[in-house]
């Protein structure tokens, strides 16, 4: 059946663009990771384009590792708190949806309820919590931990915690405020509800102290292709980012995510799955390969061998770059994309240097999705739509403004053309442009059903 809702994209934002030498590149701010104004042009370019949201990535840490590799890679070591930006953002913009990422392993629920409130209230209801459990070691050095809490134990944290979130969300029900000056009544005292949680995790009274968000609650994304992850997708999350590495997988994880939802007493409709997709458009097959190669080239090959070692999850420090990859060095098993990692050990097998390797990994990872003309990403786009492997994707631009601005020039006509995006915002908030439905609160539904 043909599809009738349009397509739903946003800009993925680490500060100077997806790839680790986008900070190299002529046309980026250098000074950007500390510069608003950077950040706020970025968002202004992605809400002139009508694109859904900016999604800003976060880890509550720096990361450990090769030192001389690290120093030449600005992304995680020098970035804003994504809660504060957002804060700015959202009185600096007026439609685009702000998803920041908070984890449930280093916050308390009751501080991410009344946060994500205030901020959805500052941008009368543009805002999306992109739910993680965390998965390096070196964020939980930073909050009294040795590392990582085990799996199993971050996902039953975080359910949860996010089922807490929910219900101190719905603790004024709408309509609570009265504003009665008459009778000098604020509230309506049979619309406001405390929680009384006592869990496993979490032990929170409640209520929260901020009115009922402008969409009911702020929306919800997530990621994570494990079963709990899967499971916690499709309870709870309205957005779920995925990785655009085969069509045939993702379309199969479409209809694993979704199919699971009715069982939780929700429409498949109100979770949009979007992967997440590196594009490098030029108006020719050559002019976008060479700006890859353009890029790889200004990666230092420490950098290169630091991606292939945490992709691999084996040191590779020392080892030359111009011999033969050390076989005994190659797991058994991939950490990440099971194609990409037989391609990798195919090459591997055929007698490259690392190198070669660390070249091939970085075009492979950095150029993940689609390289090519405005009519190849359109139909590339349009495919993973219309076949419902996607319903949207988010953008994962090389670099930043100036990859934004091409996507922008370039396909965002084509895909217009063709019916698959957004002339106009259909609505005020996130919730709205998302084609989402309003949440029930739990409170008002359990007094009306009596």
């Amino acid at each position: 059946m043909a599809r009738t809702d349009k397509m739903k994209l946003g800009t993925f934002v680490y500060t100077f663009g997806f790839h680790p030498a986008s900070w190299l590149h002529p046309a980026s701010d250098v000074h950007g990771a500390n510069d608003f104004s950077h950040l706020l042009d970025v968002a202004k370019r992605s809400e002139a384009a009508k694109l859904d949201f900016m999604f800003m990535a976060d880890s509550p840490a720096a990361a450990v590792g090769d030192p001389d590799a690290l120093s030449r890679i600005p992304t995680k070591m020098n970035r804003f708190e994504p809660l504060s930006l957002l804060s700015a953002l959202s009185v600096t913009t007026e439609k685009l949806g702000l998803v920041a990422t908070v984890s449930t392993s280093y916050y308390e629920p009751y501080n991410v309820a009344r946060l994500f409130a205030s901020i959805d209230h500052l941008s009368h209801g543009r805002v999306c919590w992109n739910v993680v459990t965390s998965d390096h070691d070196e964020t939980g050095y930073n909050f009294n931990r040795e590392g990582l809490d085990p799996h199993a134990l971050r996902y039953e944290r975080g359910n949860e915690f996010v089922d807490v979130v929910f219900g101190l969300w719905d603790s004024f029900e709408d309509g609570a405020l009265l504003l009665d000056r008459e009778n000098g009544v604020y509230y309506d005292k049979t619309k406001h509800h405390t929680l009384n949680h006592k869990g496993k995790h979490f032990q929170v009274r409640g209520p929260l102290n901020i009115a009922r968000s402008p969409q009911g609650r702020p929306v919800i994304a997530q990621a994570g292709g494990s079963e709990p992850g899967m499971d916690m997708a499709a309870r709870t999350a309205e957005i779920v980012f995925s990785l655009a590495s085969n069509i045939d997988r993702n379309r199969a994880f479409y209809e694993n995510v979704k199919g699971r939802m009715p069982a939780y007493g929700r429409n498949p409709d109100d979770l949009k799955i979007m992967p997440g997709v590196v594009l490098n458009v030029g108006e020719t097959e050559a002019e976008a390969q060479a700006k890859v190669n353009y890029l790889i080239d200004k990666m230092h090959p420490d950098v290169g061998r630091l991606m292939l070692s945490e992709f691999l999850e084996a040191d590779l420090s020392g080892v030359p770059l111009d011999k033969p990859f050390p076989m005994d060095r190659l797991p058994k098993e991939p950490k990440g994309s099971r194609a990409l990692f037989e391609e990798l050990t195919d090459f591997v097998k055929s007698g490259r240097t690392v190198g070669e390797l660390v070249r091939h990994y970085a075009e492979k990872h950095t150029g993940n999705g689609i390289t090519g003309t405005p009519k190849q990403i359109a139909d590339f786009m349009e495919e993973w739509f219309e076949t419902r492997a996607a319903d949207g994707f988010i953008l994962m631009f090389p670099t930043l403004p100036s990859s934004l601005d091409d996507f922008v020039t370039l396909v965002l006509p084509e895909l217009r053309r063709r019916g698959l995006f957004r002339e106009e915002y259909e609505g005020k908030t996130l919730r709205e442009n998302l084609g989402l439905s309003m949440p029930t609160n739990r409170f008002a539904k359990a007094q009306a059903a009596g």
